[in-house]
């Protein structure tokens, strides 16, 4: 299958909204096909995602694919038709998502889910969405269950798969630390465990001279990781996997620099956005290791990239609240392009089943948030979002890559 660039696909604000709006093939107005969510002149989605909450951090994914797809509503729309996202607010709270959800499918009709957050959330309303055949696209979990395609077709992940970070990350400590005593911090939930497993393996498939030696979990509830973190520090370990997300890693990353602990630190990648990073405290930050796939705002290594250059147009023109280092904005604009490159290439054929057909034939397609040499890797077959990665370190300033990026 031919490998797209980034070139290919456009890279300033004017190509990615000419990608969005270009006409389909032509086809006969008896051609078109519909399903609800869509017509002639409209195409509706939906999201639920932590407007507030312990998670509200993540709420700016919603609010920045409401201006993305204002800013294509303002030129044509795609292939013609306004976009109506509605990006509604579940706390984190699986109770909640279940409501939202429901709302959405039910009462809005939307065509099409995207962008949804939470292991946990999403896991509660997994069976309902494919029991009614509505796509779950692009969720903003990497949970190793989201890759079923036989059992759960409509339901895909938008991150690289935590088992697949795990590896990675296991494979590098065994590299520069093959007798690691590794102490564990992680969320007390799918998200937490889904890390463990895999990461385990790999040191025992190493000869298991690297071991963890101590686990600690928190919940989202918990008003700080404090207790854990000086439980680690006293363990022995020499490495810190911190499987945390929000406020609790911001907290644990200046709670060992303050106990003057000093591990190699892994970090799960959904936590290195540069809000959380500052949160901490970026001296606090320097010498993290952590899976990197994705460019940075706000930092002078991409200042000039064409991609950054787009969503710093767009932030500044629909969100000035917005600050520009907020990476987490950044991957939510990436998301709602690529949703919007799904629906453009279904062309007038608006039904759920071709949503999910082009949803899962995107190998090859680079997201304007992707770093250059990774690329989506869904197949109809394996719904793995992207099988090549980079191991990186964290220089108090911006991420350093390592060579060339890592294929498992």
């Amino acid at each position: 299958m031919k490998k797209h660039t980034r070139r290919e696909f456009g890279a300033t604000a004017l190509s990615v909204i000419a990608a969005s709006v270009l006409p389909a093939p032509f086809v006969r107005a008896a051609d078109k096909k519909y399903d609800p969510g869509a017509s002639d002149t409209e195409i509706k989605l939906g999201q639920t995602v932590p407007h507030s909450g312990p998670g509200s951090l993540y709420g700016v994914l919603g609010r920045v694919g409401e201006a993305y797809f204002q800013m294509l509503n303002d030129n044509g729309g795609i292939n013609g038709r306004k976009v109506k996202f509605l990006t509604m607010d579940d706390a984190y709270s699986a109770p909640k998502c279940v409501e939202a959800t429901r709302r959405l499918v039910e009462q809005e009709e939307v065509l099409a889910l995207y962008g949804s957050l939470g292991t946990a959330p999403q896991t509660a309303v997994h069976k309902y969405l494919n029991s009614k055949g509505v796509p779950q696209l692009l969720l903003n979990t990497g949970a190793s269950k989201w890759n079923d395609p036989k059992t759960y077709k409509w339901t895909m992940a938008g991150l690289p798969l935590y088992p697949t970070e795990a590896r990675i990350l296991a494979k590098h400590v065994v590299s520069v630390k093959p007798n690691a005593k590794i102490g564990i911090l992680y969320q007390n939930d799918d998200f937490g465990r889904d890390f463990l497993g895999p990461f385990k393996k790999v040191l025992a498939d190493a000869g298991g001279k690297a071991q963890v030696i101590m686990e600690q979990t928190y919940d989202l509830t918990d008003p700080t990781v404090d207790s854990q973190l000086i439980n680690l520090s006293k363990s022995g370990a020499d490495v810190f996997y911190n499987i945390t997300t929000g406020k609790a890693t911001s907290q644990s990353i200046r709670k060992v620099a303050e106990l003057g602990w000093k591990p190699l630190q892994l970090l799960s990648a959904g936590s290195t956005g540069r809000s959380i990073l500052t949160a901490a405290g970026l001296e606090n930050a320097k010498d993290i290791v952590a899976i990197r796939y994705n460019k940075e705002v706000g930092v002078p290594r991409y200042e000039k990239d064409p991609d950054v250059v787009a969503f710093e147009e767009l932030r500044k023109k629909y969100l000035p609240n917005i600050d520009p280092d907020n990476t987490i904005a950044f991957a939510g604009y990436g998301q709602a392009a690529t949703m919007g490159e799904i629906l453009r290439r279904c062309g007038d054929d608006l039904t759920r089943a071709n949503v999910l057909k082009h949803a899962t034939t995107l190998a090859g397609f680079h997201s304007p948030y992707f770093l250059d040499g990774i690329n989506y890797s869904y197949t109809p077959d394996d719904y793995t979002p992207m099988k090549t990665l980079y191991v990186s370190i964290f220089n108090g300033k911006d991420w350093d890559l390592s060579g060339e990026p890592m294929t498992e």
